[in-house]
């Protein structure tokens, strides 16, 4: 069985739980804080990041991408990355977005300074960087809003692993209480279809010590 070690509110973790859920692989969770620099970690991952999923032989996966890639090829059913080559392009193209844009933009901005630095030990968050990330998310829950408005899901017809790395990463922010719902309702009708599904309910369920989840976080119906 699969043993996937992560790190409270990654989105990157975040991202290869629910690909297992929807696969309906069995896995164990394992709490990994990487700032420790565990050297029995490092021996695995030498870039000491999670996710990091193994079977505890030969099969050692470091890096979202490319682990939900290597699933997606042994795991066929259901498809996630879309059902022809223009829907795999884009379905790309929307998690490089997430995984990069966004991140840099808002996850690294809040996470990083609200929950992060908690973690390590290193002050209080810097208040330009969380307004930082605050301006920001808007700017992507408008660009969310508009492709859920034009396609059933946000890379094309089907649900998608683009779905899965917004949602991911809109979900740690959400743990926070830093995404403007209700200005954003095409957005957030979206998260509901995807916060409702049966793979993503586990992460609704997390906690993460000293850090209380916002009053919605949990709520399938905010």
């Amino acid at each position: 069985m699969w043993t996937l070690y992560h790190t409270w509110l990654s989105p990157f973790s975040r991202r290869v739980r629910v690909v297992l859920a929807e696969k309906k692989l069995d896995f164990d969770l394992v709490l990994e804080r990487t700032w420790e620099r565990r050297r029995e970690f490092l021996a695995l991952n030498p870039t000491g990041e999670v996710p990091l999923l193994t079977d505890g032989g030969e099969r050692t996966l470091a890096d979202a991408t490319a682990i939900c890639e290597y699933i997606e090829e042994c795991h066929p059913d259901p498809a996630l990355m879309g059902r022809n080559l223009l829907e795999r392009a884009e379905v790309r193209r929307l998690v490089a977005w997430f995984d990069v844009k966004f991140n840099q933009e808002v996850s690294d901005l809040l996470l990083g300074e609200k929950a992060l630095k908690r973690f390590k030990g290193e002050g209080e968050p810097d208040s330009r960087r969380v307004r930082a990330g605050c301006a920001n998310i808007r700017t992507h829950l408008d660009y969310i809003g508009w492709l859920a408005d034009r396609r059933a899901w946000l890379a094309g017809e089907s649900f998608s692993m683009a779905d899965i790395a917004a949602a991911a990463h809109l979900s740690a922010v959400d743990y926070l209480g830093d995404v403007p719902w209700d200005d954003h309702l095409e957005a957030k009708e979206w998260y509901a279809r995807v916060k409702s599904r049966p793979s993503f309910r586990p992460l609704l369920s997390d906690t993460v010590p000293n850090i209380t989840p916002a009053l919605h976080y949990a709520d399938l119906d905010f």
